[in-house]
């Protein structure tokens, strides 16, 4: 079903991905999304990263003691996110596919440039109420969309003032439920065939194994400096996305 070279890229993606997410935590779909978008088409890219995405954040939203504390919190900002998911991969599939890969690239030079500067962030308090959900919906569509909800909707979970531990749930908690959302959405919108959920099952193997040396190598460097390096690395990354696709 596939060649060896796309088996390969597979392969490689998912094992940088974990690589990544082992030392950091975070940033398997980011990495998978920007080498397979730019190689293989950002319809398969998303398309490939749901079991990996799905598997390896039912750990992390179970892990922290703080479920149901952070449900409580965050629930109108991912209700509208999974229900507009759905929005955003309906949009995918009826247009041209250099649109949502130069948005893509966009999102993450945006991203990475937050994640340089690491601005002071504001909890928004009394504003909070009417912002989540349309933080939430704006959210949905992008990584319905693009397969990304970095921005806005990392960035505003890390608004929220929650310490490391809960702010690492929350996250496990969003990415797991809108995922699921994606999967159910991309599958209503024939984007996830056989194939692709066969072949996104397999990059389990490559994702465990980047996941497991990231976690060993993370007590050999600075977590420090690799996140400046990932941080670096996103933006060229996006802008060979936003070239590729609009000029």
């Amino acid at each position: 079903m596939w060649s060896a070279e796309v088996l390969a890229l597979v392969f490689t993606a998912f094992l940088l991905g974990g690589l990544v997410k082992g030392v950091l935590g975070f940033g398997l779909p980011i990495v998978a999304l920007a080498i397979l978008a730019a190689t293989l088409g950002l319809k398969q890219a998303i398309a490939l990263i749901v079991v990996p995405a799905i598997i390896t954040n039912i750990w992390q939203c179970a892990v922290g003691g703080a479920f149901l504390a952070i449900l409580r919190r965050i629930w109108s900002m991912l209700l509208p996110a999974t229900l507009c998911i759905w929005v955003g991969v309906a949009i995918l599939a009826g247009v041209d596919p250099k649109i949502p890969t130069g948005l893509l690239g966009a999102l993450l030079v945006v991203y990475a440039v937050h994640g340089l500067t690491r601005p002071q962030l504001t909890p928004p308090r009394e504003w909070e109420a009417w912002l989540s959900p349309l933080v939430g919906a704006f959210s949905g569509i992008a990584y319905g969309f693009t397969g990304s909800m970095m921005v806005p909707g990392v960035i505003y979970l890390q608004a929220l003032g929650f310490d490391r531990n809960m702010l690492v749930q929350s996250l496990g908690i969003t990415f797991l439920l809108t995922t699921l959302a994606l999967a159910i959405s991309l599958s209503g919108h024939d984007l996830l065939p056989r194939d692709l959920g066969l072949l996104s099952a397999l990059a389990l193997l490559p994702t465990a194994l980047g996941m497991i040396a990231g976690q060993r190598f993370r007590h050999a460097v600075s977590e420090d400096l690799f996140r400046k390096l990932f941080f670096w690395a996103l933006p060229v990354a996006g802008l060979y996305m936003i070239v590729r696709a609009f000029i």
